[in-house]
């Protein structure tokens, strides 16, 4: 796979090969990638959303009129669905909305993304990402002269607090470490900047390495 490397302050750049990067062919992965996306999407929701049935909500006690001779549609209950301020019917309730994914699964799943986007042309290299000062604009600077548009994720290896005192005020801008990237986090940036070390990181970990 090539890759764009740039420089450390991303003033030039040079096509390199990346064999490690695994190759995929058809559709081998796609499911497991699509499996694992509604997995993180699900597994952050918190499953508190509450209402309450006909039974539950306070009321109804007596028979609003009588059956016939008012004109009226017949009703027991003011708690009936039908009711403003009545119960809702087949309303959420607390639930747990956790997906399993096994770890198989879950390497497919990243190393398929990680093979699409950097097909696309959306994952780029950077030699090291080195900030002197805890500045917001130079990590500003780096990564719009790079990408001067969209959502990026910037992945490291290991993250300086000089770096993420930088980074965290950068709009549009967001940090990981290699060891917390994910297929949700693959998908949902317009391109991923990745460093040497944070790559190499990577890709042991998709090899086998660190999980």
């Amino acid at each position: 796979m090539i890759l764009k490397v740039h420089s450390k302050d991303g003033s030039a750049s040079q096509d390199t090969e990346f064999d490690q990067i695994e190759s995929f062919v058809g559709s081998r992965g796609r499911q497991a990638a699509k499996e694992v996306i509604v997995a993180h999407r699900a597994n952050a929701r918190q499953g508190t959303a509450s209402t309450k049935t006909r039974a539950e909500v306070s009321g109804g006690g007596r028979k609003p009129w009588r059956q016939k001779g008012t004109g009226n549609a017949r009703a027991g209950s003011t708690t009936s669905p039908i009711w403003s301020g009545g119960g809702i019917a087949f309303g959420p309730k607390p639930r747990d909305y956790t997906k399993k994914i096994n770890k198989k699964v879950k390497n497919l799943a990243l190393r398929r993304l990680l093979f699409d986007r950097a097909a696309s042309g959306d994952v780029e290299v950077l030699e090291a990402l080195e900030t002197a000062e805890p500045k917001t604009r130079l990590v500003h600077a780096l990564v719009r002269k790079i990408a001067p548009t969209g959502k990026i994720l910037v992945v490291e290896d290991s993250i300086s607090p000089n770096t993420k005192l930088a980074a965290r005020n950068v709009q549009g801008v967001d940090l990981l470490e290699a060891t917390a990237l994910n297929a949700l986090s693959l998908a949902a940036y317009t391109k991923i900047l990745i460093t040497r070390k944070g790559l190499d990181r990577l890709l042991e970990r998709l090899n086998g390495g660190t999980k």
